[in-house]
């Protein structure tokens, strides 16, 4: 479970990275801002969607 926990916070450091590609790219003018927001706003997604289950695991494995 070490592993899960380690991609739980690699998410947030995507979501980071396409949030600071989005605003570059907001501020130059190129196209592309929007995906990046709409990745970085999946990655969030994914982080808390991973914390949740993970969580419901851990419950699960102390009632046991």
């Amino acid at each position: 479970m070490k592993y899960s926990k380690i991609f739980q916070y690699a998410y947030l450091a995507f979501a980071a990275l396409f949030l600071y590609d989005g605003f570059t790219k907001l501020n130059d003018g190129t196209h592309g801002a929007y995906v990046s927001f709409g990745l970085a706003a999946l990655a969030l997604f994914m982080y808390f969607f991973r914390r949740k289950f993970q969580k419901k695991f851990q419950n699960r494995d102390k009632s046991k």
